[in-house]
């Protein structure tokens, strides 16, 4: 018997994370993130999960570090066997639940899909992708109509160095970079 329920759809899902693998024998699973810090998906009770036949909502009941990755409780879930049906689902929540940022910041969320033009005017492309590096973030760029070419471009997140600007409602960034890259 299924644990999980059928739900309206999220208006804004936003994946945070993925459900890996079963962990232990008491219905626990094992959770890779996407926030940073990576125990930040726990500060999100509720999440939605996108199956064959739908949407489901399903309740965090506990969750925390065990050893360099994470393992979560999930409310209706009581052993291994009943579990096994969410692993490999992406996590999501709706984007509405994310906390406010500084002026200036943005989720990674809210940068794909922008499209990327050069100071001489150039469309080089949306952005298809962010990448995380160690030394700074950066935009996977793909060629979009209209734009230059079909290179796919890697430009550093850097702003006011590469990125001089991000225009949420105009659906774009101006970037400092050479075509040629």
């Amino acid at each position: 018997m299924s644990a999980i329920k059928q739900a309206a759809a999220p208006e804004q899902p936003l994946a945070v994370g993925r459900i890996t693998s079963v962990y232990g024998v008491k219905g626990w699973v094992k959770i890779y993130s996407h926030t940073d810090p990576i125990e930040g998906i726990f500060k999100y009770s509720h999440w939605w999960l996108k199956t064959r036949t739908g949407w489901q909502a399903i309740e965090l009941s506990q969750g925390r570090l065990q050893g360099r990755g994470l393992v979560a409780a999930v409310k209706g879930y009581t052993d291994r066997d009943l579990v096994k049906e969410i692993c490999g689902m992406d996590i999501y929540i709706e984007a509405q639940d994310l906390p406010d940022l500084d002026e200036g910041d943005y989720y990674w969320s809210q940068l794909e899909g922008l499209k990327v033009i050069t100071e001489e005017g150039i469309l080089l492309g949306k952005v298809a992708q962010m990448m995380e590096t160690g030394a700074n973030d950066v935009l996977v760029v793909r060629a979009c109509e209209g734009s230059l070419d079909r290179e796919e471009r890697l430009i550093p997140y850097v702003p006011d160095m590469y990125v001089l600007n991000v225009d949420l409602k105009q659906e774009q960034m101006l970037v400092n970079w050479d075509p040629e890259f």
